[in-house]
């Protein structure tokens, strides 16, 4: 399927849940991921903030947990049409963007490009890591600046089930997808 065909359908599909049910399945992706990933103190973990219109998975409860367990925090802002990292903390102020993202006030990148984690938003993920969002391709321009042990963690309600067929030169795969289910492994060998 298309790309766009996947974006629709998987958007769609995203307007069908309640919040309650976008409240429980965010909680069932969270433990999977600390279950799974064993975070721990003094580790770095890049995370978007949810846009709640679009009703994305609810991450707040990913950066209290890392927050009170000594894990550093960086939140993805754009700015001149580029995607940065900026280091957040229990006191740091945010405002709304025009997409309704909550960011940090702060433009002040961190310059980091290895994190252990960089949890990722989307709208889809097929079975080989290959993710759909929204279009724009700020992530696959951050993914290529990283190091190469950062590990690309997508999040999504739902599992894999199509092949994206219109996979281009520049896309850049997830190495993992965890959903209210499951963790699923795209390196060699399942790692």
């Amino acid at each position: 399927m298309l790309k766009a065909e996947l974006r629709k359908k998987y958007m769609q599909k995203r307007k069908t849940l309640s919040h309650d049910e976008v409240f429980f399945l965010s909680e069932r992706i969270f433990k999977n991921f600390v279950t799974y990933f064993k975070p721990s103190a003094g580790q770095k973990v890049h995370i978007f903030l949810p846009i709640e219109r679009f009703l994305e998975i609810n991450t707040r409860i990913f950066v209290q947990y890392f927050l009170s367990h000594g894990i550093r925090v960086f939140i993805p802002k754009v700015v001149e049409q580029e995607l940065i990292s900026v280091e957040i903390f229990s006191d740091t102020e945010f405002v709304m963007s025009a997409w309704g993202i909550s960011e940090p006030i702060s433009n002040q990148d961190s310059g980091e490009q290895s994190f252990n984690y960089v949890i990722t938003p989307l709208l889809y993920c097929d079975h080989k890591g290959n993710r759909v969002g929204y279009g724009k391709g700020f992530y696959d321009g951050f993914f290529e600046n990283l190091s190469s042990d950062s590990k690309k963690i997508g999040v999504n309600y739902f599992n894999p089930d199509e092949i994206i067929d219109d996979i281009w030169e520049y896309d850049i795969a997830l190495d993992y997808l965890v959903s209210p289910t499951e963790v699923l492994s795209f390196l060699a060998g399942g790692e």
